[in-house]
């Protein structure tokens, strides 16, 4: 109680006289009304495009990142199978590591009943590796993207042929290597569009096609972020030679060109911000015109420049923080809405995904936030500048 009854400081108190002083005044009432409802705007307008980029951006990171190690050795060429268990066990026993298999890849083709696809051969052993999602963990075999199963027509059980571009030496010439596999299963393939159909089958069948020379070691930590930390005491474990890539540089074209989009977004939607803080600066030298004599009046009786700049200040604050408040509302419960109740459509044949995501992270809010506090303050320091400059007398007379 005794804090309502504590009288608030000089500064304070002007900034509201002024604040509700302006509803006599139709112009500076509009002039108010349009610097908070720019800042409330051009918040808004931050947040929900934001939102709508780390949405797209979180989903192309998930459908990627399922499908890419979280850690990939290549190891040197030459290793002997006995030198490459011997890493591999090696590495298993490194902290953080969960699983790691050995794994051979290369090109090659896929071929049905005179049908033929370029396809990315991976040679695993043990179960099925995580970046094969919807059939991780399954028995050793021949697996096929769901969507080449599709257009194929293509059942478990179903005979197919798999041709590597090594060939075998035969005394009537350089013959393909092909194997006859048995499908095993499929796997989501996802909608994003990759260089070529990849097929998964087990590592010895790999290396009859493809030779040994391309070992690599798929190596699962914890999550993506343990992984990096993984990765560094990896290094001094696996033999010289070998090359040690995380996922972050595995995608690092990709996560580039998102980040880059997202800082350009951000610097052309921020412009709006920068012009409601210049109406700002307008609404605050009028309401510093009408004001004129008072203003003369309170520095004869005592007011200094120093509470006179407070004063404005606060009065631009109170402006200011109201947009800002009215923007973050509609922005945040905006950005929820649209993304919960899946209101934005687009063609799931077309896109990886069928709706618009919206997802508002708490440092992008922050930096939006911050952004508009700056020009904003910035606006009503240059405001409050003006009005503490002022001589009384002269004031006084005008």
């Amino acid at each position: 109680m005794s804090l309502l009854l504590r009288p608030w400081p000089f500064p304070v108190l002007l900034a509201l006289r002024y604040l509700r002083s302006t509803r006599r005044d139709a112009f500076a009432s509009f002039l108010s009304l349009v610097a908070a409802g720019g800042l409330a705007l051009g918040v808004t307008a931050l947040v929900l495009s934001l939102a709508v980029i780390s949405g797209f951006q979180e989903a192309l990171r998930s459908e990627l990142l399922g499908r890419t190690p979280q850690i990939e050795v290549e190891l040197p060429s030459g290793l002997t199978e006995e030198e490459a268990v011997a890493v591999r066990e090696a590495v298993r026993k490194t902290e953080g590591v969960a699983a790691v298999q050995i794994q051979v890849r290369g090109g090659g083709w896929v071929m049905e009943q005179g049908k033929v696809q370029a396809v990315e051969l991976v040679g695993f052993e043990g179960t099925v590796p995580r970046s094969f999602p919807g059939a991780e963990g399954g028995a050793e075999g021949l697996y096929v993207p769901a969507s080449l199963a599709a257009r194929w027509g293509l059942v478990r059980g179903k005979t197919l042929e798999v041709v590597s571009p090594r060939p075998t030496l035969t005394p009537f010439g350089p013959q393909p290597r092909i194997r006859s596999l048995q499908l095993t299963g499929t796997y989501q393939s996802g909608k994003t569009q990759e260089d070529r159909e990849r097929i998964a089958l087990p590592r010895g069948i790999a290396e009859s096609l493809l030779g040994n020379h391309d070992r690599r070691l798929d190596v699962e930590a914890g999550d993506l972020d343990e992984a990096l930390g993984v990765a560094e005491r990896l290094k001094p474990v696996v033999p010289k030679g070998s090359v040690v890539r995380t996922w972050k540089e595995l995608n690092r074209p990709l996560l580039f060109a998102l980040r880059l989009e997202k800082a350009m977004m951000f610097v052309a939607v921020s412009l709006i911000v920068l012009v409601a803080a210049l109406a700002l600066v307008a609404d605050l030298a009028l309401i510093i015109s009408s004001k004129r004599p008072e203003i003369g009046i309170l520095g004869t009786m005592g007011a200094t420049p120093g509470a006179l700049r407070r004063a404005f200040l606060i009065l631009g604050g109170l402006v200011a923080g109201s947009g800002m408040l009215a923007g973050t509302i509609l922005g945040v419960g905006g950005a929820w809405v649209l993304d919960h109740y899946k209101l934005l459509k687009v063609p799931g044949r077309v896109y990886f995904l069928d709706y618009v995501p919206f997802l508002v992270k708490p440092m992008d809010l922050v930096l939006v936030l911050l952004l508009t506090q700056v020009l904003a303050l910035a606006s009503a320091l240059y405001a409050a500048r003006r009005a503490a400059a002022l001589d009384p007398v002269e004031a006084m007379q005008r």
